[in-house]
């Protein structure tokens, strides 16, 4: 194989393996063409070439999430670099290892006029977990440089030898970091011209910093929470954005039997039993303008697990109705979310669980009889009104989330899709992903994508339209396999705006908020060589799917279409049922 001749092209490639990173996302340019070459012709190097940055650090975050480890993406100097930030805020807050390695100029070209040079230095540095600003190779110095500042031999071995320990104790951090922490890093490497020569053999050999994962367990604040736990009476388990196959069964079951606790899973848990309360919104909304039964909500031990939390009605009513002790879990970060935080677990769940649960006592209490009550006639008045509704995105939502095959991987995109996936059940063997970390509309489409490339599973995105069309460009990509399915709701427009309180049906609103337009998939699928097919009724659309999950000899996309100005409508009075029969 052959190797840059810039040591430090070498020194990152050669540490990048050694930390297992084999998945490597470039985007086209020239001054990180001594990492391109080197990525990209490694034979441990999977390569992928995706033009847009933005949708390739979505594609590479939708990798990172699949794969849990870390993947890397690498671009050129300049703005470059800036079309990464929606995706390593999404990484940050979604914990999720993703590694930017943007080539740079060297520092005495910065700020001097030249092209395609920003100040590239902690540009992350509100969203990521270490950055690592390297230094360039004194002996790959340009020629402007040699003839001015002229060093001996022996000067410049020692200089360049200080500047190989420096970028080697840095890039192993960094990568470090990225597994340590969870969560994305960055690299910032300089390279000076030329950049294109390469050699047949290396000529550094880094040293690699092995991983440090350590554990702390406070055995004494876990049994003060146990026997807390144990004198309770009224205990909730809230569950946010989780991997799958996070928690053990054995402590799901033990959750799941307690007659003093209710499990809450929002639909990015991937938690699903019969015995939680899987449809969240459908539990929550109906109850918030009633004191009785938010007395009976309010739990005197709240325990959260996982990371966002998508239903804004949960986060208002445990705001206002605090419980007297809220305890989090995490292995990285906690947020205090209800504002009434005691503690903060940073461990693996599990092995709170395990510690937790041999202290525990069970006790008496009709807390979940009550609100499975509430469940079941929930469900009932759910499957009723579905029943009497005409064809809008509630109805459609239906349709699509019941005819889902086993085992599927199914990524939501943001905004109102998320939100209709909380008011139903969904099958647990499916595995669930949503963009919840900065919960944008942006990069869904290339997330999904990038699953989909190392997923073993079928992979399928479900969109709004305006989602869909913002990352229209993740669809310029090479490696979306034939059975990628995309499901596209198009109501013209930002629906979710109809929902939220405001002067709806004006010319300022349309304009500037719902974003009426006109446009449809059909051309877009063309161009990429999807499949496309379209469904407007409840008829039409169980049609299509009879087939749409079949295998293929190409990716397909389904347009459904849903009428604008009465979706609003119908979900609302969908909440009002519950309270009004």
């Amino acid at each position: 194989m052959m190797y840059s001749k810039i040591p430090l092209a070498q020194t990152l490639v050669s540490l990048c393996i050694a930390k297992g990173i084999n998945h490597i996302v470039i985007s086209p340019g020239s001054r990180n063409a001594p990492l391109t070459l080197s990525f990209s012709q490694h034979p441990k190097i999977h390569a992928y070439s995706i033009v847009d940055e933005r949708c390739a650090a979505f594609f590479a975050l939708g990798m990172a999430q699949q794969l849990c480890k870390p993947v890397a993406v690498i671009c050129t100097s300049g703005s470059a670099v800036l079309n990464y930030y929606p995706a390593i805020a999404e990484a940050y807050y979604s914990n999720v290892p993703v590694v930017v390695i943007s080539a740079d100029r060297p520092e005495y070209l910065i700020d001097v006029g030249d092209g395609q040079t920003i100040r590239q230095k902690h540009i992350f540095k509100n969203h990521i977990n270490y950055e690592a600003n390297l230094k360039q190779d004194i002996t790959h110095k340009s020629t402007i440089l040699s003839e001015t500042h002229q060093l001996s031999k022996d000067m410049e071995q020692k200089l360049q030898e200080k500047v190989q320990t420096y970028n080697e104790q840095e890039i192993n951090a960094a990568l470090n970091t990225a597994v340590e922490k969870n969560g994305p890093v960055h690299i910032n490497a300089p390279f000076d011209e030329p950049l294109y020569g390469m050699q047949e053999t290396a000529s550094v050999f880094p040293k690699v910093q092995p991983l440090v994962l350590e554990e702390e367990i406070d055995h004494e604040k876990i049994s003060n929470a146990a026997n807390i736990w144990s004198a309770s009476t009224r205990k909730m388990v809230l569950v946010g954005t989780l991997p799958p196959h996070t928690i053990s069964r054995n402590y799901l079951e033990l959750l799941a039997n307690d007659p003093s606790v209710l499990v809450f899973t929002e639909t990015t848990s991937n938690l699903r039993d019969d015995a939680f309360f899987n449809a969240i919104d459908q539990m929550i909304l109906p109850i918030e303008k009633n004191e009785a039964l938010l007395d009976e909500f309010q739990p005197e031990v709240l325990l959260t697990l996982g990371g966002m939390i998508v239903s804004k009605k949960v986060k208002a009513i445990l705001r206002k109705r605090q419980p007297k002790h809220h305890w989090h879990i995490h292995e990285n970060r906690v947020f205090d979310t209800f504002f009434c935080l005691e503690h903060f677990f940073k461990m693996n769940p599990n092995h709170f669980f395990e510690a937790f649960f041999s202290q525990t006592k069970p006790i008496e209490s009709s807390y979940k009889a009550f609100w499975n009550a509430i469940k079941e006639d929930r469900q009932g008045k759910h499957a009723q009104y579905l029943k009497q509704i005409d064809f809008t995105d509630l109805k459609a939502f239906e349709t699509i989330l019941t005819s889902l095959p086993n085992s599927l991987t199914l990524h939501l995109g943001n905004s109102s899709t998320v939100r209709y996936a909380q008011l139903f059940e969904i099958d647990a063997s499916i595995e669930l992903f949503c963009n919840r970390g900065t919960s944008g509309i942006d990069g869904s489409t290339s997330t999904a994508i990038g699953t989909s490339v190392v997923a073993e599973k079928q992979t399928m995105l479900i969109s709004g339209d305006l989602s869909f069309f913002y990352d229209s460009n993740a669809l310029w990509n090479n490696y979306i396999p034939k059975n990628f399915r995309i499901i596209i709701v198009n109501n013209n427009g930002g629906g979710i705006f109809r929902i939220l309180p405001g002067n709806k049906n004006t010319v300022n609103f349309d304009t500037y908020f719902e974003t009426i337009h006109e446009h449809t998939a059909k051309q877009l699928a063309e161009m990429y060589h999807f499949e496309y097919q379209t469904a407007s009724d409840v008829i039409s659309l169980q049609d299509v799917l009879k087939t749409f999950y079949d295998e293929s000899e190409q990716p397909k996309i389904l347009e459904v279409f849903t009428p604008r100005i009465t979706n609003d409508g119908i979900l609302i009075d969908y909440f009002k049922f519950f309270n009004e029969n």
